[in-house]
């Protein structure tokens, strides 16, 4: 039988069905050859119109004369690959503990290291011989890896150390190293509502004339465009990389 005692529960309640859900947030690369450019405009309509006219001659003005001259670029979709389904597996290290609750002190990252493995590798403090060390700076906490199993449970069990940290004595929270590995990734396509890939552009104009002219064209409703959101073009013997992000 276990020893009654007494507990406040201060954490965030959850229905059942909210505990296994996983937001994810798209940040998708796509390559751009050269001679194209990704064109998205502010209203879906004019997108999957374009894409339907499949074909578009573009008038160019280039010279001192303004001589006046047409190309014919390609109108195709954007498809793109999304996560559907993702699964991660948390193993819990064996050898790394995660220090937290640090004091904030105008102490160097590099200073702060080497006092927590000076302290954290006495076995008088109840360490060892540390492996390797390891500042997070999204979360700011320190993840230290010790050379031999044994010693890292210990210190967990204890939950709150007090180390001397400059000139006074911060009490630091131990906690267990989760590892995450995905094991399970699926994706399925999709289409940019609003965004068209222009392909079979020459190289007549310089970039910033060429993006100016197509844009001039597509925006125009009696060419079947519209209001255009954004534009960016790459010139043949180029290479570009577009970043989609969720709408």
């Amino acid at each position: 039988a276990l020893p009654e005692k007494k507990m406040v529960f201060k954490g965030l309640v959850t229905t059942k069905e909210e505990v296994n859900n996983l937001k994810l947030t798209p940040l998708i690369r796509y390559p751009l050859p050269g001679g194209s450019a990704l064109i998205t405009f502010e209203e879906e309509e004019v997108a999957q119109r374009i894409i339907e006219m499949k074909e578009h001659l573009v008038e160019l003005s280039f010279g001192e004369e303004s001589e006046q001259c047409r190309v014919r670029v390609q109108a195709a979709p954007v498809d793109v690959l999304l996560p559907s389904s993702l699964e991660i597996g948390l193993t819990r290290s064996t050898r790394s503990i995660l220090v937290s609750d640090l004091p904030s002190l105008e102490v160097p990252e590099e200073a702060l290291l080497d006092k927590l493995e000076l302290f954290f590798s006495k076995t008088k403090n109840g360490g060892g011989e540390v492996e390797s060390r390891e500042f997070l700076d999204d979360s700011g906490h320190v993840v230290l890896t010790f050379t031999h199993d044994g010693v890292a449970e210990p210190l967990i069990a204890r939950g709150r150390i007090p180390v001397t940290i400059g000139k006074g004595q911060h009490d630091l929270k131990i906690s267990p190293r989760m590892n995450a590995a995905i094991s399970n990734l699926q994706f399925q396509p999709s289409r940019c509502p609003r965004t068209v890939l222009l392909s079979g552009i020459p190289d007549v104009l310089g970039e910033e004339h060429m993006r100016d002219a197509l844009e001039i064209h597509f925006q125009r409703s009696s060419r079947g465009g519209g209001e255009v959101d954004a534009l960016d073009y790459i010139p043949q013997g180029r290479l570009g990389v577009a970043v989609f992000t969720q709408d």
